[in-house]
């Protein structure tokens, strides 16, 4: 049975990804991205990598789904046929698949037990994370403890995508600010009133993900998108000037900033304590302690980062859509 779901998953991956190749409506493009990220998560729960079907399911179906449909309300929903080159695209993909495939050449069978992740890296946190961080997630000990300057990098590279998308559309904006424009969906009362009753579950769900992701999938990468996704879905029923009242921009822009400096300060205390950068066991009196809590803190930094950097993108875009609605106009 689980070999027939994988065939049909993959059959359904493959069909969406020519679907995705010959769509020239770039709203289906971006749709037929959804459903993939969507089927890829479906994939990795049956890989038993829960965790990433977390993420991809939250990132790449949810988030990134919304953004490039912000997107497409300033550029435009077809392409321009006198820029669209397809055969250097096709000589693109083309070269690009063969090195891909002879890359792959060299490379040990899908799931060998004799593959170097599998004899040198795997062995050692399954049997050593217990002892040295004591907390039920694999995942989590290698993301915020083994790995902890790798992902204090995606943090950085989180908050730097943010001051690009501030730097071109937030500190360039001319003209007139928006006025209180009602939002496109504030006329539907059934949607607006089904949104009061989730966005409340909606947050309490994040909260339990960042704070619960040491003994279940979650953290703060999921748990800052799914905090931010009910900001994006205020301001799709209530209107971006509202959102931007009710979170209070100044201050998301400042805590955006303080995630980070949380997660650096981290390793910086960790230093002060005699220990090397982001090593939590010098925390506390002793190392299991110190791993306990230097992982709650740089969690909690990567999911106030995460959070309010998708809430400040989503509301720049959406702002801008707006004005240049009404220039149009």
């Amino acid at each position: 049975m689980e070999i027939l779901i994988n065939v049909i998953l993959l059959a359904f991956l493959a069909i969406t990804a020519l679907s995705l190749a010959f769509a020239k409506d770039l709203f289906a493009s971006v749709m037929f991205t959804g459903i993939y990220s969507l089927l890829s998560a479906a994939f990795f729960v049956l890989m038993d990598a829960v965790d990433v079907a977390f993420t991809e399911a939250a990132v790449g179906a949810g988030i990134s789904t919304i953004l490039m449909l912000t997107t497409i309300t300033m550029t435009g929903r077809y392409e321009n046929e006198k820029r669209y080159h397809p055969k250097i695209a096709l000589i693109v993909v083309v070269i690009t698949g063969i090195m891909l495939i002879f890359g792959t050449v060299d490379m040990p069978a899908f799931g060998a037990d004799t593959a170097p992740a599998q004899v040198h890296v795997a062995p050692y946190y399954i049997m050593q994370s217990g002892e040295d961080i004591d907390i039920p997630n694999i995942v989590t000990s290698v993301l915020a403890s083994y790995r902890g300057f790798d992902t204090f990098g995606e943090v950085v590279v989180v908050f730097t995508a943010l001051i690009g998308v501030l730097g071109l559309l937030e500190f360039s904006r001319k003209g007139s600010e928006l006025g209180n424009r009602p939002a496109p969906m504030f006329q539907h009362k059934v949607l607006r009133i089904v949104s009061k009753i989730l966005i409340p579950a909606i947050m309490l769900f994040a909260l339990y993900v960042q704070f619960h992701g040491e003994y279940s999938p979650g953290g703060g990468f999921q748990a800052g998108v799914i905090f931010a996704s009910s900001i994006i879905l205020y301001a799709m029923l209530f209107g971006v000037e509202q959102a931007r009242k009710a979170v209070s921009m100044p201050v998301t822009k400042i805590l955006a900033a303080l995630g980070v400096l949380i997660y650096g300060s981290v390793g910086v205390v960790s230093m002060l304590n005699g220990g090397n950068f982001l090593n939590y066991s010098v925390l506390a009196e002793n190392d299991i302690t110190g791993q306990h809590v230097g992982i709650i803190i740089i969690e909690l930094g990567v999911g106030i980062t995460v959070a309010t950097a998708m809430i400040l993108i989503f509301l720049t875009f959406a702002r801008r859509i707006g004005k240049n609605s009404e220039e149009t106009a």
